[in-house]
């Protein structure tokens, strides 16, 4: 072998090591540096630190700290005072759809009654489209997530409620994450209308055998309308049995007993809670279930919001996720989110702050992100912004100027 050729062998050679080890990122002058972790900085909830650094690979985050304190790392970012917050855990979301009913909103929105068949006409649209149709709207919608500032996505199915057709939705949600919940419950099928007792046994049955491996998590929607409490407590029954961790669609409507459901079997989040009773507030309070509130419906349903300043008072863990969905909260942006949570349900802007990040990784029973304590994944967020209260403060404004979401191996679609 010929000297230049040798010296191009060892040199491809060394640039290929070079790629396997691990670079490190020093983020420096970091102007508000929100870690949530309470053992750093000012101790509070937030774990805020100011004048700040942080150094990560390309997983974890290994340091943080005041700037002027910084190690030194194979490369530096210089932020110019900029606010660095953990990435969104957007844990509530149904994505996975064809069609549209913006018709249906501008009925809510001039007070007209309207009948558009609601979720049924999705149901529709979503099994007459392609599966090419359904990842490609699926990709572009995870892309508006991303864009927002979402590093961590839970999507559902729902939305074809055959057998092959919820596995269908499942294996395209497992394309863009792996937080993926079976919710074969989510309405009663057209087909089912006069057989109630058939659908839900299929549910708890071939469904969930089929189902099972494509998904973490089960869902039910325990609505007067949807499934009584009966009937969503011998579904995740049969979902826990699976393997399945539980989540519920609860008190959206009215006193559905979704919430004392969810308590008793130790569901991660029951979702909307709209409607609490005071015993329904002091059992979350005692549990490890975790309250998602999904502002975004009430906003394009013209319902009430809950009070989600009682419920951090008392105690409760809260998150808040987007709820995308085609008929009652078409929104891919968490900015907007933590905007509707501080003007609309009583949070201040670091506990509805806190609720989009450290509340949605409780409700999916999470401990490496939602967080900037070491050892956390990497997922952090650069705002163009020096205080993370600007996120609620300019409501609606692109403050992500860049999304670091950490390695976790191939997947065709992020996050």
């Amino acid at each position: 072998m010929s000297a230049l050729k040798r010296s191009r062998v060892n040199a491809a050679f060394a640039c290929r090591c070079r790629r396997v080890e691990v670079a490190t990122t020093v983020l420096r002058h970091v102007g508000e540096l929100t870690t949530n972790d309470p053992s750093v900085g000012d101790h509070s909830p937030m774990g805020r630190i100011f004048d700040a650094a942080m150094v990560v690979d390309d997983e974890r985050v290994l340091w943080v700290g005041p700037d002027a304190q910084a190690p030194a790392a194979d490369e530096a970012l210089e932020l110019h005072g900029a606010a660095v917050i953990p990435g969104f855990v957007d844990s509530h979301t149904h994505l996975v759809f064809a069609g549209e009913r913006s018709d249906e909103f501008e009925a809510r929105m001039a007070g007209r009654r309207y009948d558009g068949g609601g979720i049924t006409r999705t149901v529709h649209a979503t099994r007459a489209a392609s599966t090419a149709v359904l990842e490609s709207s699926t990709r572009a919608r995870v892309a508006e997530l991303f864009a927002s500032g979402v590093t961590t996505v839970e999507i559902k199915s729902g939305y074809d409620l055959t057998l092959e057709g919820e596995a269908r939705l499942l294996e395209v949600a497992g394309a863009f994450s792996d937080e993926v919940t079976f919710l074969g419950a989510h309405v009663l099928p057209p087909e089912y209308a006069n057989r109630r007792d058939d659908y839900v046994a299929l549910v708890c049955d071939a469904m969930l055998e089929r189902c099972a491996p494509l998904a973490r998590w089960a869902d039910v929607f325990c609505e007067e309308g949807a499934f009584s409490v009966d009937e969503s407590f011998a579904i995740l029954g049969a979902a826990s049995e699976a393997g399945l961790g539980l989540r519920v669609h609860g008190n959206q409507l009215g006193h559905s007993g979704g919430v004392a459901l969810a308590v008793e079997l130790d569901a991660a989040s029951v979702d909307h809670c709209a409607f609490l009773s005071d015993d329904d507030v002091n059992q979350l309070a005692a549990s490890n279930t975790v309250a998602t509130l999904l502002p975004g419906a009430e906003f394009s349903t013209r319902a009430p919001y809950p009070d989600a300043a009682r419920l951090v008072r008392e105690g409760v863990t809260v998150a808040l996720a987007t709820d995308c969905n085609p008929g009652t909260s078409y929104l891919t942006n968490m900015g907007v989110v933590i905007a509707l949570a501080v003007r609309e349900m009583g949070l201040s802007c670091d506990e509805a702050l806190l609720a989009a990040t450290w509340g949605g990784a409780r409700a999916l029973r999470r401990d490496d992100v939602g967080h900037l304590g070491v050892g956390a994944r990497a997922d952090y967020l650069v705002l163009s912004a020096p205080r993370a209260a600007h996120l609620a403060y300019r409501v609606g404004t692109p403050l992500v100027a860049q999304t670091n979401r950490a390695r976790r191996g191939a997947r065709a679609g992020t996050p």
